[in-house]
């Protein structure tokens, strides 16, 4: 059942800048003028808005999940410096925290890195079963070399390979 929830958190957390970047993409001018006004130099709407797309359809695919958890997880965290700086205005303070909290949630996803049902989960599952299979087959083959070596070449059979069922049907 937790594995449920990180999953969901996971699609939640990425929701938030998948639809973020594609707002900040269809409107570019006011995004840019929202960045000039911070202090920041303009044409950053683009790239701001690609990052965050790119970095939320990652994220909710569980593609390369913990990298893109700790660079959203900065981000977040220089929007506060930039945007949401004065903590006297409630709305300011409010987003600041806010903030926090997803640098926050994004920290615990990077923590827990890839986890069932992600992209990077699948690829570890087939690098171990590649592993064992590579030992299984190293030793098999050690196995019929000292029998060779022996003399008694036929007496040694190659063991058979045992395929696990696909991680889908387990």
């Amino acid at each position: 059942m937790s594995m449920l929830a990180v999953f969901i958190g996971r699609l939640f957390i990425a929701l938030i800048f998948i639809i973020s970047g594609i707002n900040k993409l269809i409107n570019i001018s006011d995004t840019d003028a929202m960045i000039v006004a911070a202090g920041l130099p303009g044409g950053l709407a683009i790239p701001t808005g690609l990052f965050e797309l790119i970095a939320g359809v990652c994220i909710a695919l569980g593609i390369a999940t913990r990298i893109m958890a700790i660079l959203l997880a900065g981000f977040v965290l220089a929007t506060i410096l930039f945007f949401h700086r004065e903590f006297t205005d409630p709305m300011q303070a409010m987003a600041a925290m806010k903030n926090l909290a997803i640098a926050g949630g994004l920290l615990c996803l990077f923590g827990y890195g890839h986890t069932r049902w992600s992209y990077d989960a699948l690829r570890a599952r087939r690098r171990d079963e590649l592993a064992a299979h590579q030992a299984q087959q190293h030793a098999a083959d050690a196995e019929l070399r000292a029998a060779r070596a022996e003399g008694r070449a036929e007496a040694v059979a190659t063991p058979p390979i045992v395929r696990k069922r696909p991680f889908w049907r387990r």
